[in-house]
């Protein structure tokens, strides 16, 4: 099983194109998406298959997702954060954010764009493990600054930078936890019109 995730950054100016070409070259069976907009919506006109997109509340942006393959898929609104977390920034936005639990030929797979703040990021992804506890991977911008651990799951993403901050500073912030699954190759890939790299994983049984 070939995912591809990418925060596509609704500031920038990341197209369908762009999202097609990567699926040409790539022929991924799922695409996980971030920040995605209505713009993406035209994404099947040019590469076929199956799509869904959601928005977060009071968003315009939200997940997506799409794969060659039909797909059965959950809406999930994740708890909210709070204003007092690390790192602490008074002008830190709290709003809810929209996590997709797609389930496909036996797979169960969270695209997920979690909280800035480094305790509720790691509160949320318990809390989707909790509700979805036959969940194998786990995948999309998780926005931890460390190492984060969750029982009986693998880090398997890339070992490096996957996001600029401010355009300049790089931080590892796209990840992949997996459970009962071995990555037989990791790749990310140049940033293009976002400013996270798409970041693309091979899966097995194992």
């Amino acid at each position: 099983m070939r995912i591809l995730s990418w925060n596509v950054w609704w500031h920038g100016n990341a197209r369908p194109g762009d999202v097609g070409r990567l699926i040409a070259a790539l022929e991924p069976d799922l695409v996980l998406l971030q920040e995605a907009t209505a713009v993406m919506d035209t994404l099947p006109q040019l590469a076929g298959g199956h799509y869904r997109r959601v928005a977060s509340p009071e968003r315009h942006n939200g997940p997506a997702v799409w794969s060659p393959q039909p797909f059965d898929s959950d809406e999930v609104i994740l708890p909210l954060g709070f204003r007092l977390d690390f790192p602490v920034a008074i002008l830190r936005q709290i709003a809810l954010r929209a996590a997709l639990v797609i389930r496909q030929n036996g797979f169960e797979i969270a695209n997920v764009h979690l909280d800035h703040g480094q305790f509720c990021n790691r509160r949320q992804l318990h809390w989707l493990l909790n509700r979805y506890p036959a969940l194998n991977v786990i995948m999309g911008d998780f926005n931890a600054l460390a190492s984060v651990r969750l029982p009986g799951f693998r880090d398997v993403g890339p070992r490096r930078s996957t996001h600029r901050m401010y355009g300049v500073v790089p931080l590892r912030l796209d990840r992949c936890l997996v459970r009962g699954l071995i990555a037989t190759e990791t790749r990310a890939y140049a940033y293009g019109p976002s400013d996270h790299r798409p970041v693309c994983v091979d899966l097995v049984p194992g």
